[in-house]
């Protein structure tokens, strides 16, 4: 049976459409869940650009000594090494010879630099989020051997300092970009979209 409703005119004042209660029935359902979605992937996109934020910044304080983590005319345009002081300085954990051994070399140098840099920007543009996933995913497992939260105290004898015996932001990072690659959260407010329709892209899923 079909209902009809008839046609009434209203005066006074006329609220706008999104101020205005959503039905309570299927299509209502529907705007709402629509709305729910449409906020969800925004706020992945304002996560993501975020911590895209925090590995390219980290990427130019390195290399050009902006005065921050990095002191000026200490950066790696000037001469510094980006890996040294941290991992010369590693003093817990079952790693602490490998990371001695690699910290100051110019491969180490280069590959930790190119990792920032390739993922700040790759998070921040939206664009080969899986393949990110992956390799910051291997970063943050590289640091957090680093620095090994599980440890209460150091190899000389004095605490860690560790608030956490497993859960730092190394995990966190790394689960953030993980949840961005499987939501492909770069097809909102980034190039994902874009980047998806290249030809090599398309045909080989991975690095989208």
């Amino acid at each position: 049976m079909a209902v009809h409703l008839h046609t009434r005119q209203h005066t006074g004042i006329h609220l706008p459409a999104w101020l205005k209660a959503p039905a309570a029935d299927q299509d209502g359902a529907t705007a709402v869940a629509t709305t729910t979605t449409g906020a969800a992937a925004k706020s992945l996109a304002v996560l993501r650009i975020a911590t895209g934020f925090i590995f390219l910044w980290a990427f130019l304080d390195k290399t050009f000594g902006w005065h921050y983590a990095t002191g000026s005319g200490k950066g790696w345009t000037d001469g510094g090494s980006p890996t040294k002081g941290f991992l010369s300085g590693v003093s817990a954990g079952p790693l602490q010879t490998f990371f001695h051994d690699i910290a100051g070399k110019g491969w180490t140098d280069w590959l930790f630099m190119l990792a920032l840099l390739g993922i700040g920007v790759a998070l921040m543009s939206g664009i080969a989020l899986r393949l990110t996933a992956a390799a910051g995913t291997i970063l943050m497992a590289m640091m957090w051997a680093a620095e090994w939260p599980p440890a209460q105290h150091l190899s000389t004898g004095e605490p860690s300092m560790s608030s956490n015996p497993f859960m730092d932001y190394h995990f966190l990072y790394a689960l953030a970009m993980i949840a961005f690659a499987l939501t492909a959260a770069g097809t909102t407010w980034g190039l994902g979209r874009l980047w998806n329709r290249i030809p090599l892209v398309a045909k080989n899923p991975w690095l989208k």
